[in-house]
């Protein structure tokens, strides 16, 4: 998966990863105002199938769409295009650099180092 996602179609997957599924009206519904056309949100929808982000099935006389990629896939893989582009492939410099511009505190990282090591 190396496809990358618009701000208008990650805004679509966004809803439908937290979801699991929906129509194009229940996605509008979630959507912040102003709410887009339904023709925009059905068009879009229609790009990430191409894409191969969403797939769908019919119920009743329309259809309900689900995601086909992982959020989380997703986000490792956007992660790794971030670190490789500005940060030269490094995961410290990377880490180095959010935790300086956000002025995070040593109880900040410790809370983060051992949420890492009980995931190990």
């Amino acid at each position: 998966m190396s496809k990358q996602l618009t701000k208008a179609e990650e805004q679509l997957m966004q809803v439908l990863w937290q979801l699991k599924e929906a129509s194009v009206k229940e996605v509008i519904e979630e959507l912040p105002i102003p709410k887009p056309a339904y023709n925009t949100v059905s068009t879009i929808i229609r790009i990430l199938e191409t894409k191969e982000f969403v797939g769908h099935k019919a119920k009743g006389r329309g259809y309900v769409y689900f995601p086909l990629i992982e959020k989380a896939a997703y986000s490792n893989q956007s992660l790794h295009k971030l670190m490789n582009g500005y940060f030269e492939g490094s995961f410290k410099s990377m880490v180095s650099f959010f935790v300086k511009e956000n002025k995070m505190d040593i109880n900040e990282l410790e809370t983060i180092l051992k949420e890492v090591n009980k995931k190990k």
